[in-house]
């Protein structure tokens, strides 16, 4: 389960991350909590999260080329470095007592602009802290175990803190918290990564990489229903404050329960895919994962009680971490080398980059029917789209099942995989 740790420089990158990401859910937890407070407008707690991570989704794809060409740990240290001068900013606002809306929706959209160039040089730079590719699955899995075990721990600490002492200590820790993921990138041993002599123009790389996913049907349908999974599922976050609050009756800390329990579910998929021995029947994960996430959203829409809403946030957020974890392994696993910085721009915006536009749409439905209505909606489309991806499982694995025999990745798996798809077929076309 812990293969990939014996990776040096990917160890020092899960330790230096397992406390970076506790101070990030400390701030994310704080400033919803806080901008819901100021206002108690669901239609503003969506904008505050829309400014957050819709540069993603227009910028993306030009940072997917920079980061092809650039060396993808220095960049790490820059965008950390910023990210940090964020946190502070937000903590030194907090702290004199000044921080209002329009602040936590400007230093939302700059740690957005930094996401842009971030997401996707983490992504990329994973391949290259990971010595053995056999070992890449069992790192994009402990990743996402990282990232909901501190998403478990972060918004109940955030939730003590915000009671105690205010949001601004929350954002203090955050930003100090940078230190240790900084530490961990400067200790790191990165042999010189070999880059083309030869570059073409911006634009000329960024079609080179848009035909790539488009004419490629694996990646393209993987990220088609990420964008819609992103569009509509993964938006129930920006409406739990309104969970806890209105229909539940409770404060900070029944908050705190919600995205505790979401983060504790998430950690159980994570560990579950670390688990795996090979990437061999993650396509069919991701349609029940997507099943799992429609369902638990419809049944969270018809919840009034805590008890009730704490195993279904548990479902939640195991159904959508499974699915975003199986749905980066796969892209991870099959993309072509020289293209893996713009394919996980792609990534990121199908994922984080349409999570704003969700996310502004569901805060705008919710002031107008409620937020269970608007969960019974995005639930419901989540099944249709994820038993019309079951559906195309069959054509798909005709073209991963080459990919895995020419490049030799894990290569016990290829005929593990054409018989996962010759099952996978209705007894009639076998």
């Amino acid at each position: 389960m812990s293969r990939a740790l014996r990776h040096r420089n990917y160890r020092l990158f899960f330790a230096g991350q397992g406390i970076s990401l506790t101070g990030t859910w400390l701030t994310q937890l704080a400033s919803s909590w806080l901008v819901y407070g100021l206002t108690n407008s669901a239609t503003l707690l969506g904008v505050a999260s829309f400014a957050g991570q819709a540069p993603t989704f227009f910028l993306s794809p030009f940072a997917g080329v920079w980061v092809d060409r650039m060396d993808r740990h220095r960049v790490l240290l820059v965008t950390q470095c910023l990210a940090m001068l964020q946190s502070s900013l937000l903590a030194f606002f907090a702290l004199r007592g000044t921080l209002d809306v329009p602040h936590i929706i400007a230093l939302n959209l700059f740690q957005g602009l930094i996401n842009v160039v971030d997401m996707p040089a983490r992504q990329a730079f994973l391949v290259e802290m990971i010595d053995d590719r056999n070992d890449l699955a069992n790192a994009v899995a402990l990743n996402s175990s990282m990232v909901n075990a501190t998403r478990l721990v972060g918004p109940s600490v955030a939730a003590l803190l915000i009671g105690l002492v205010g949001e601004a200590y929350c954002f203090l820790i955050d930003a100090l918290s940078y230190i240790a993921v900084l530490g961990s990138l400067l200790a790191m041993r990165v042999p010189k990564r070999t880059r083309p002599a030869r570059r073409r123009a911006v634009l000329a790389e960024l079609r080179e990489g848009f035909r790539y996913v488009v004419g490629f049907p694996p990646i393209r349908t993987v990220l088609v229903v990420l964008a819609v999974v992103s569009l509509v599922g993964a938006p129930y976050a920006v409406l739990t404050p309104i969970i806890a609050r209105e229909i539940l009756h409770g404060g900070a800390g029944t908050l705190g329960l919600l995205t505790g329990s979401a983060g504790l579910g998430a950690l159980a998929g994570a560990l579950y895919l670390a688990s795996r021995s090979s990437v061999l029947g993650l396509g069919r994960i991701i349609p029940l994962a997507g099943l799992t996430l429609g369902a638990s959203l419809v049944a969270l829409s018809q919840s009034r009680s805590l008890v009730l809403s704490i195993p279904i946030l548990i479902a939640t957020g195991g159904g959508m971490m499974v699915h975003l974890a199986a749905s980066n392994t796969i892209v991870q696993t099959i993309v072509d080398e020289d293209k893996r910085g713009r394919v996980m721009s792609f990534f990121s915006m199908a994922v984080f980059g349409v999570m704003p536009f969700g996310s502004l749409l569901a805060g705008a439905v919710a002031d107008r029917v409620g937020a269970p209505a608007t969960l019974l909606s995005g639930g419901l489309v989540c099944c249709v789209v994820a038993l019309l991806f079951m559906r195309a499982l069959p054509r798909l694995g005709s073209h991963v099942r080459p990919i895995y025999e020419r490049l030799g990745i894990l290569p016990e798996i290829a005929s593990g995989v054409s018989e996962a798809t010759r099952m996978s077929r209705p007894p009639d076309a076998a």
